[in-house]
């Protein structure tokens, strides 16, 4: 992962904690579809690259391991009780070392840099994954992406499919999700998916 990630600091850790623990959140539980739509894809054991605190891993029936540069994020994903670990640290596990998953799921990550750093990163990583195994690109749409001023680069889906390619990804699928693209510029959580096969 680039080195200077802007996410690394215990100050964006805080604000992903604060603003997924909102009493309504909790109450109305809106990670349901996330969960449902993740849990679908029946990823097996999944690499969760950039975890963050760990939603999409437990979104993904918690079968996996979480790598993610932010060392705050990394210890409150482990505070969830799953595995997760900073690039170094992960370098030294069992599972850093080609076909150890299912799956590999890049989320809310990509566009917090350019397109060749998300290249790197993602060619760093894929050999980890089994051929044939399913590799998942989420990112925001419009209104979301101008809700974080870490933002860097905005995705689309034209975008996503060509880091997939260029990481000699299958192309299998692309989704707007939970609602139709056009909502992606009035509702923050609305999705651009882009799913694909390791070749």
């Amino acid at each position: 992962m680039p080195p200077h990630h802007p996410d690394d600091d215990a100050a964006y850790a805080e604000r992903l904690a604060r603003l997924q623990g909102r009493w309504w959140k909790r109450l109305l539980d809106v990670q349901l579809p996330y969960r449902w739509y993740l849990r679908k894809l029946q990823l097996g054991f999944v690499l969760d690259l950039g975890c963050g605190l760990g939603r999409s891993l437990i979104n993904a029936g918690g079968n996996g391991v979480g790598v993610d540069v932010n060392p705050h994020a990394v210890r409150q994903a482990r505070a969830h009780g799953l595995q997760a670990y900073d690039p170094e640290e992960f370098a030294l596990t069992k599972w850093s070392r080609p076909g150890s998953f299912d799956s590999l799921i890049l989320a809310h990550v990509v566009e917090h840099m350019r397109f060749d750093q998300a290249q790197t990163l993602l060619s760093t990583y894929l050999p980890l994954v089994k051929k044939g195994g399913t590799v998942v690109l989420i990112t925001p749409q419009e209104r979301g992406f101008a809700s974080d001023a870490t933002h860097v680069e905005m995705f689309e889906f034209a975008s996503l499919q060509a880091l997939l390619v260029n990481c000699n990804v299958r192309i299998q699928r692309c989704e707007s999700f939970p609602f139709p693209r056009w909502m992606g510029h009035v509702f923050p959580h609305n999705e651009s998916v882009v799913i694909g096969e390791h070749a």
